[in-house]
């Protein structure tokens, strides 16, 4: 059996893929039709023209599927393996909230584009990567007290550096965005698609685009630190029968019990 098919594995490795590919996608679309410069967009100016606008939406409304999959799987996995300690159960569901929050954000963000609806994007965006960096920082504490008897202390130090990591990309994204929202630079800079080196606000751009490639890929790679443990994870279902169900001449009440209830 490969690695991927212990367990429900596959299920964030699928996450991070897919939503690797809608951003990567959209980008070479928009680069080879010359809608945006090739160095280093930003993520929402490759899905903001069509055809690649088209993409992007379909294939980040698939990411957010995933990713409420995702994070309700890893909320069921805590519940059953501390089922007696409330005030972990408390955060755990609070963790849930704030990453389907998120989630939510990410359909805002595919479906409301930048050059039509500014505002709205920008609200998904502080969902998605705002709230997401909460919803990570409590799995990180949820890690670290479930350290060592679920699972060894390499998973809390990855899930901390790839908080920090976020952390910083948010810091230096929020920054360089609000200068160049300021005016400081010119008017209208923030929906700009095509920039010359020599302009004035380059330099705080570059820092904003480069940041949100960084916090975007640091977010996947959070959820591939959920690979390990979602192989220990099987996913089943348990059919109840309701009502008494005809049987054929001969049967006994023996017989019939068996009916009740069945699981597979």
């Amino acid at each position: 059996m490969w690695w991927f098919q212990q367990g429900l594995s596959l299920l964030p490795v699928a996450l991070v893929v897919w939503s690797a590919a809608s951003f990567l996608l959209s980008y070479v679309t928009a680069t080879v039709l010359h809608h945006v410069d090739p160095l280093v967009p930003y993520i929402s100016d490759t899905g903001t023209i069509p055809p690649e606008r088209c993409l992007f939406g379909i294939m980040l409304n698939v990411s957010t599927f995933l990713g409420v999959a995702t994070m309700y799987v890893r909320y069921k996995q805590v519940s059953a393996l501390i089922p007696e300690n409330s005030r972990m159960l408390r955060l755990n569901r609070i963790g849930l909230t704030l990453g389907w929050v998120s989630c939510f954000g990410l359909c805002i963000i595919a479906n409301f584009q930048k050059c039509i609806l500014y505002y709205i994007h920008v609200l998904g965006a502080c969902l998605t990567f705002g709230v997401g960096a909460i919803y990570m920082l409590l799995q990180t504490v949820l890690s670290f007290r479930m350290q060592p008897q679920f699972h060894g202390k390499g998973i809390f130090w990855a899930r901390l550096a790839v908080l920090l990591w976020s952390a910083c990309s948010i810091c230096s994204m929020f920054v360089s965005s609000v200068l160049l929202s300021s005016g400081l630079y010119g008017p209208g800079l923030v929906q700009k698609l095509h920039w010359d080196p020599q302009e004035r606000g380059y330099t705080p751009h570059m820092i904003s685009t480069i940041s949100e490639w960084s916090l975007a890929f640091s977010f996947l790679s959070f959820f591939l630190t959920y690979i390990r443990d979602f192989q220990k994870v099987s996913l089943g279902a348990v059919v109840t029968l309701q009502g008494q169900a005809p049987s054929p001449p001969g049967w006994g009440q023996e017989e019939q019990g068996l009916l009740f209830p069945g699981s597979i």
